[in-house]
């Protein structure tokens, strides 16, 4: 778990940790550098879940290794698939990273909503859905392994 107070913001105690795959943890496919080390690190604390429509066919292959959950949505109604997958584990409790349009409900109706741009951008939706937005993932994995950089950002 982590746990951090924020004045101004709210108390996270978050237990479960949220993403979305591609845009997120990979482009086109494939893994990001140093993204699998970052949540091996991660899932010493929190519960790790990927979702994902698995565009590229490749999110199973690519997790090896990593020690999370991947489920596998299917292509209609993912936004609500998503918000149903993070209730179900216990929104107040979870954070969560995305970038597209699909993951808008996710990161507003979560404890933390991160949104990343990555190559392939980022829905505006999810941007101004998000708590924090940050230019990549690994920075975005990393406020969780320090959490007074959210303190930081947060804060009123």
């Amino acid at each position: 778990m982590i746990e951090v107070d924020i004045p101004g913001f709210k108390s996270l105690r978050i237990e479960y940790l949220v993403l979305d795959f591609n845009g997120t943890l990979a482009v086109d496919g494939e893994l990001i550098t140093g993204v699998a080390e970052r949540l091996n690190h991660l899932a010493s604390m929190l519960s790790v879940h990927v979702v994902t429509a698995d565009t590229f066919g490749r999110a199973a292959a690519q997790l090896e290794g990593v020690s999370c959950r991947l489920s596998v949505l299917p292509a209609d109604a993912q936004d609500i698939a998503k918000l149903a997958y993070v209730n179900e584990l216990g929104a107040e409790a979870a954070a969560c990273i995305g970038n597209g349009r699909n993951d808008r409900l996710m990161l507003a109706g979560s404890a933390l909503g991160i949104a990343i741009v990555l190559q392939e951008g980022a829905s505006s939706l999810s941007l101004t859905a998000a708590d924090i937005v940050c230019r990549d993932i690994l920075s975005a994995l990393d406020l969780l392994t320090h959490p007074l950089r959210l303190t930081a950002t947060l804060r009123a």
